[in-house]
């Protein structure tokens, strides 16, 4: 059985590391060599794809952090979460929910991401 909110804290912390080695390891160690991340605005393919993608996210909002919203939901080997990008003060600049495939490992395979309200909708 999978621990949904578990899983979901790992892979928000992923996207908030700032420091590059370090998000490299947490990358490394939540999906698996060739996974694949998708949503309307980017996708990356790879461990080091994600960890591109991810850094890049970064430089474009500095300073901003993500937040889970509410509690993450597994189905088998699914997990669905929510999320907020929250600059330091100020209303979210975007939600989004991601539903995540898990490998037989337990960790992720991929993760498809759709925006629940897009940057600039708010």
């Amino acid at each position: 059985m999978i621990d949904a909110q578990t899983i979901a804290q790992r892979y928000i912390a992923c996207w908030n590391e700032v420091d590059a080695a370090t998000r490299r390891q947490l990358v490394n160690a939540l999906w698996i060599e060739d996974a694949h991340y998708a949503d309307p605005m980017m996708q990356a393919h790879g461990q080091d794809g994600i960890d591109a993608l991810i850094g890049g996210v970064h430089a474009k909002f500095p300073g901003c952090r993500f937040e889970l919203a509410g509690q993450a939901e597994g189905h088998g080997p699914h997990v669905r979460f929510s999320w907020s990008l929250i600059p330091n003060h100020g209303q979210p600049l975007a939600r989004g929910t991601d539903f995540a495939a898990l490998a037989p490992d337990g960790r992720l395979a991929q993760v498809t991401g759709f925006l629940d309200q897009p940057l600039g909708a708010a």
